[in-house]
């Protein structure tokens, strides 16, 4: 993630982005997870992002089929929460919350994000958070509803593991989650200014240019004069993804929008490990969730004056003796 930058009002306070693997060197077919249909009224997609898929569209869901088909022949995008061959202890949960809450990913660096991680400050919402989805108008009717239905669940569990005020909506929204694809994305900056005034160039045309390596990406944001309490976030999901990518991108981005920032290679069970382990929240993840939602623990905090508080508050999760 990064240090504060301004941008107008509001600025960004986090990006984190869950990157591509390296091309396949074999990629062995395996069967998709399906997701249940719910029954929602179709979201009206806006003019401007009324785009026809062009050719970098095609090759860009050829290029995510074939690194979904490559991870789950190699055992990843486990969807399980982790078992007995993933045990963690008090100890790592400490470490693991530290290092992905308590430390940024991205820097900017000529008005592009840069990976560079750095110690930051506790982040995350004090307001009601209202989730509303906005699709493209090349995603059909029948995935909007399958990833309406999935987005309302996960946002039901992360309102019931966090104790916050958590809510899909179809009215004013402050978290935001684009799935559209890369034509989509290319033409959304009016869309953004809308949704989030003053969001700024650098943002926009991140979203608009993401590299295909990017596989999404969530962009939060807080008002100035309340650097660690967000006021609104901007989750991106690929279109083109099939669908357990989909989904692991809706888990991994809507989480790290609360507040867990960073990613870790130490983290396991996580989805906040680069390497593609877990497509959904674990059972690691989901504690996290409750220490950083823990009303002891305050926006602003740095790692030094958090970290005896997380230590108090895992031990209650798990004991001392775990």
């Amino acid at each position: 993630m990064n240090p504060l930058h301004y941008f107008g009002l509001p600025f960004v306070l986090l990006v984190s982005a869950c990157v591509a693997p390296p091309p396949p060197q074999v990629a062995t077919p395996v069967a998709a997870v399906p997701a249940r249909p719910a029954a929602r009224p179709v979201q009206e997609v806006p003019q401007e992002l009324r785009v026809p898929a062009s050719r970098k569209s095609e090759e860009l869901r050829r290029y995510y089929a074939r690194a979904e088909e490559r991870l789950l022949s190699q055992g990843l995008l486990r969807t399980d929460g982790g078992g007995a061959d993933t045990p963690f202890t008090r100890r790592a949960l400490v470490e693991n919350f530290i290092r992905i809450a308590l430390y940024d990913e991205y820097a900017i660096q000529n008005g592009r994000f840069v990976d560079q991680e750095t110690p930051s400050r506790l982040r995350r919402w004090e307001r009601p958070v209202r989730v509303r989805v906005h699709f493209g108008a090349s995603v059909p009717p029948a995935q909007r509803e399958r990833d309406r239905a999935e987005i309302r669940r996960y946002t039901n569990r992360l309102a019931r593991l966090t104790g916050a005020d958590i809510r899909m909506t179809d009215g004013r929204g402050n978290y935001h989650v684009l799935v559209m694809n890369a034509d989509e994305m290319a033409a959304s900056g009016p869309l953004l200014a809308r949704l989030v005034p003053g969001i700024g160039s650098t943002t926009t045309n991140e979203i608009a240019d993401l590299p295909r390596y990017t596989f999404c990406s969530v962009y939060a944001f807080s008002d100035r004069g309340s650097d660690n309490r967000y006021s609104a976030a901007v989750a991106v999901i690929r279109a083109e993804h099939t669908d357990t990518l989909r989904q692991s991108c809706i888990h991994e981005e809507m989480a790290q929008g609360l507040g867990l920032a960073n990613d870790s290679p130490e983290a396991r069970p996580s989805i906040f490990n680069d390497d593609e382990e877990f497509a959904l929240l674990t059972r690691q993840d989901e504690l996290m969730l409750r220490i950083l939602y823990d009303r002891r623990l305050r926006p602003g905090m740095g790692p030094a004056e958090a970290r005896p508080i997380v230590e108090q508050i895992a031990t209650e999760l798990m004991g001392p003796d775990s």
